[in-house]
């Protein structure tokens, strides 16, 4: 279903999609043309995931003022402590989780908390955190209400969230972490444009339909239901957390033998992602140093 619809709406230059004969995840296409009215027609309008040309949003100023090239590790990024630390007092979200100390298991006891704290206590934990860390913070999911002016100043809305559809922005989310960090499969009730500041993630994406029989296969395994456009905290531990993981981002098949299939973008700084309303989505934090994002839903 997903390569028949996609691979025929390619239409033209400016639209090109990869395609893999060994892996079931396809490359998404790249936008050629990174002006508002390409945007809108080969994406926006068809609701079909597109990445943005290659580094377009190099110039939003949060890249040169919050992050700083790694002096240690190459091609990686560290939080501009001076200029963040002014506002160290703001109060943020931050998810708390902790590493499994063994073996993958099924044991359903994770850790995982959501709490409120200074962003200064995750500044400090930035500065010696790296990927074996076991105790871990994430900056999670930050509306722009709670930020301080300077900081949204950092951070305008692109030409195409204001333009491409009514303007209206339903909300904007900031995402600083260390990875290894990870967003659990779900979908939006709005179109998404989702930016990377610093760092790389990995976004896996589904089909409306392939993405709720995925969910719908493990709440069925759990024997339970849960909504699909939230991202609650049953999803990010326990048994719900594994079998999500295993499905997208593992071999582990559907019932029937099927094995999960969709498309894959992988972001370094500076690329855009659209991420189409209804679009089943799950994201990936990988390599070192800081990962940062920024997305704006829409319509």
């Amino acid at each position: 279903m997903l390569q028949r619809r996609l691979k025929p709406s390619v239409r033209k230059s400016r639209f090109t999609c990869r395609y893999s004969t060994t892996s079931p995840w396809h490359k998404v296409g790249t936008l050629h043309d990174g002006s508002v009215e390409a945007f809108r027609q080969e994406a926006f309008i068809p609701s079909l995931p597109i990445l943005l040309p290659p580094s377009q949003f190099l110039e939003i100023p949060a890249l040169k003022k919050w992050f700083h090239h790694s002096e240690t590790q190459p091609n990686s990024y560290t939080l501009a402590q001076e200029y963040l630390g002014q506002f160290r007092d703001s109060i943020v979200p931050l998810e708390l989780t902790r590493l499994p100390s063994g073996p993958a298991t099924r044991d359903t006891k994770d850790t995982f908390h959501r709490a409120e704290a200074p962003l200064g206590l995750f500044l400090e934990w930035t500065k010696y955190a790296n990927a074996q860390t076991a105790d871990r913070f994430y900056l999670a999911q930050t509306s722009f209400s709670s930020l301080p002016k300077d900081l949204r100043d950092d951070l305008p809305t692109p030409d195409i969230v204001v333009k491409a559809g009514n303007g209206d922005i339903y909300d904007t989310n900031l995402w600083i972490g260390v990875p290894p960090t990870y967003t659990p499969l779900h979908r939006d009730p709005n179109p998404n444009l989702f930016v990377q500041l610093a760092g790389r993630k990995v976004v896996r994406l589904l089909e409306p339909e392939a993405g709720h029989e995925v969910f719908a296969c493990v709440q069925a395994a759990l024997g339970k239901t849960s909504p699909s456009t939230v991202r609650g905290e049953e999803m990010m531990k326990g048994e719900e957390k594994r079998l999500l993981e295993a499905h997208v981002w593992g071999t582990e098949p559907l019932p029937g033998g099927a094995i999960c299939r969709g498309y894959e973008a992988c972001l370094g700084r500076g690329d855009g992602l659209f991420i189409p309303q209804g679009w089943w989505h799950s994201i990936r934090g990988v390599g070192e140093g800081i990962t940062g994002s920024v997305n704006w839903w829409f319509r």
